[in-house]
């Protein structure tokens, strides 16, 4: 039997941006119907984007 460890919640910040509408629409767009928020979305965005600037 695999080990199973229970998933800890990182630690977050609240923070208040604001995004074009175009933006907006194209991420909810992008996540209909599939298991995924808006922050979700974001938060891989962003970090793909910082993954490809360490580049």
């Amino acid at each position: 039997m695999g080990s199973f460890k229970i998933p800890s919640i990182p630690a977050t910040t609240n923070k208040t941006i604001r995004f074009p509408n175009d933006v907006v629409e194209r991420v909810e767009s992008a996540i209909q119907g599939k298991e995924c928020t808006f922050s979700a979305f974001v938060i891989a965005a962003v970090r793909a984007a910082l993954d490809d600037l360490e580049k």
